[in-house]
């Protein structure tokens, strides 16, 4: 048994925040590999786009946070990103398996290990890169197994007009009842950030069919209480 393991009710999902992060990493291969070697049901990343329009995997807008070169994704072409070395775990800039991922590796990971891909994408994607990110993930043979999840309502409704049955999350701090009813229409689950759920969201959200999924769970009081409610995913950087 590992010091993650949980009992839980078999249709609560768990998702490993932007890889096992708190192993390696995040959003790194190796993050990926490490949770694609643990019992997640899926693995979660963000995805950004370069200045020439390529696919790149990594939370911030810029690049300061995890590495000595403060860049910013959306001004620096691919070439220029894939130069970049991330800090490891403990600070040090010594490990060269530490790069920057492609949305193509992320998905070989998550496909050899058959594991979901639970893909954030990161700002507002135009039509034609939606179209591309997504005839990419089909031709990889991963699209059945990928939840596409945004902040950014217009993302996912690109997406829908492509993907008709997809499933999809819309990323939000607060659910009130008029957003319930949008996710409803549209066939949406909601992906909220965890102090936002309680009993009587969960019963409204059962009530008009919408999925929950909630960000980021470490604590583990909170889990239970969440497994216990009903909720279907539960996005977390501690469990699996």
């Amino acid at each position: 048994m590992t010091p993650g393991y949980i009992k839980r009710k078999k249709k609560t999902k768990l998702i490993a925040h932007r890889g096992l992060c708190a192993a390696e990493t995040e959003n790194t291969v190796a993050a990926f590999i490490a949770a694609a070697n643990r019992s997640y049901w899926g693995i979660e990343t963000d995805v950004r786009l370069t200045s020439d329009g390529k696919f790149v995997l990594m939370h911030d807008d810029h690049t300061g946070r995890l590495s000595e070169k403060d860049l910013v994704i959306s001004q620096t072409p691919f070439d220029t990103i894939r130069q970049i070395v991330l800090k490891d775990k403990n600070g040090c800039n010594d490990r060269a398996d530490l790069g920057i991922p492609t949305l193509a590796e992320y998905i070989s990971i998550c496909r050899a290990y058959g594991k979901k891909s639970v893909l954030e994408i990161k700002g507002r994607f135009p039509t034609d890169k939606l179209e591309e990110m997504k005839c990419l993930i089909e031709d990889m043979g991963q699209l059945g197994d990928t939840v596409f999840i945004s902040f950014e309502m217009a993302n996912l409704d690109g997406l829908r007009k492509m993907l008709p049955d997809h499933p999809m999350q819309f990323l939000s701090y607060k659910a009130p009842g008029s957003l319930i009813d949008e996710l409803s229409s549209k066939g949406f689950g909601l992906d909220i950030h965890y102090p936002a759920a309680d009993r009587a969201l969960v019963k409204a959200l059962k009530k008009a069919g919408v999925e929950l999924n909630c960000w980021t769970v470490n604590d583990p009081s909170v889990l239970h209480k969440l497994i216990s409610l009903g909720a279907e995913y539960l996005t977390t950087e501690n469990f699996e």
